[in-house]
């Protein structure tokens, strides 16, 4: 039980720091295109998107890597691992 709570304080603790990470990325990309207004709010969204989707793809990839999975095995957990990742959201 006491495992189970520490992994999840760790995933939470985990997309909080991707999410300020994809924040100052974000807003930083904003600011370089001169965004505002209606144009900046949908930059945004659609970047802290990617961002999300590009973490929880490396996360499944290195999930992939540690149970030593290749080839058709890797690309099918990775898959599903990024399925379930998008539903949990």
């Amino acid at each position: 039980m006491k495992q189970l709570v520490m992994v999840v304080a760790l995933c939470v603790a985990g997309n909080f720091a991707v999410a300020q990470a994809a924040d100052s990325s974000c807003d930083s990309r904003a600011a370089e295109k001169h965004l505002a207004g209606a144009a900046k709010n949908s930059f945004m969204k659609k970047c802290k998107k990617d961002a999300a989707e590009a973490s929880a793809a490396e996360a499944c990839t290195s999930k992939a890597a540690e149970k030593k999975l290749a080839g058709a095995a890797k690309n099918s957990f990775v898959k599903k691992c990024e399925k379930d990742a998008a539903a949990a959201k």
